[in-house]
């Protein structure tokens, strides 16, 4: 990593259907080997699927659910003196959005459903209702950071 100076944020377009830069970012993650035609095919799939069961706007589903998966704090490894400790410390704003996006893509890749189109709307209607593996998983790590509060005063 480099100590001159940090990498500069490459912008995203937001993406053909809908105009949004996050819904990029989600196609992006969801993509594998370079095929976004197909990752798109995937999320719009699901967003029609949203639509038919919840009976409401996928776009809006869709950012409720990535607001209900970000975490807040989490916990980092710090070394002092020979020991580890995990140090809990805030998200930052962009570390959350990303942390959410790779959650409930990896959660919805874990599910039981046929295609991925069905894990996906499955997996964002639950987020955006607050059940479901991915809301586990950050309910999880506010539970470790909380575990881990007693070294927050080695947070740097």
């Amino acid at each position: 990593m480099s100590r001159r100076h940090a990498a500069e944020k490459r912008e995203v377009l937001p993406d053909p259907k809908f105009g949004d830069i996050v819904l990029t970012k989600f196609v992006n993650s969801l993509m594998y080997d370079g095929k976004k035609s197909v990752a798109e095919r995937i999320i719009y799939t699901a967003f029609d699927t949203i639509e038919a069961k919840a009976k409401t706007d996928p776009l809006a589903l869709f950012h409720e659910a990535l607001d209900n998966v970000k975490p807040a704090i989490e916990v980092r490894s710090r070394r002092v003196g020979g020991a580890t400790y995990q140090v809990p410390v805030e998200v930052r704003a962009e570390r959350a959005q990303a942390l959410a996006i790779r959650w409930i893509i990896d959660m919805a890749r874990k599910r039981n459903e046929n295609t991925m189109e069905e894990r996906l709307s499955g997996e964002l209607l639950d987020a955006a209702q607050n059940r479901g593996a991915s809301i586990k998983k950050r309910e999880d790590t506010h539970k470790m950071a909380e575990a881990n509060k007693a070294f927050s005063h080695y947070r740097w």
